[in-house]
């Protein structure tokens, strides 16, 4: 599992693949739609969309003669697994952050 999470961030390290994947995320959409929203020419946004489907972030299917790209939602399901205990970790830090700064809130007051 660990590789698979290494390749998901290494995939989403890039902010243009993660903009990608935000406008998939809306609907599936054909490469040339991509070109036109994005800042890239067309063989820019190919290599970008070579690199998440090699991640499997994203599956492709022909419709004619376009390639429609969609979201695959299993490696960031993956991706969430892993982090779940650095959330909890963070969670629980924020908890008594929070209670630290309602205890010295000097706005509030004391009996």
């Amino acid at each position: 599992m660990f590789c698979r999470v290494a390749t998901t961030f290494a995939a989403l390290a890039d902010p243009t693949r993660r903009q990608i994947l935000d406008l998939l995320l809306e609907r599936p959409r054909p490469v040339g739609e991509l070109v036109d929203l994005l800042p890239l020419s067309q063989p820019g946004v190919s290599r970008h969309l070579r690199v998440l489907r090699d991640a499997s972030l994203v599956t492709v299917r022909a419709e004619a003669q376009r390639r429609v790209y969609a979201v695959r939602p299993d490696p960031l399901s993956e991706l969430d697994a892993w982090l779940a205990p650095y959330r909890r970790l963070w969670a629980g830090r924020l908890a008594a952050l929070e209670r630290h700064l309602d205890d010295t809130d000097p706005r509030k007051e004391r009996p």
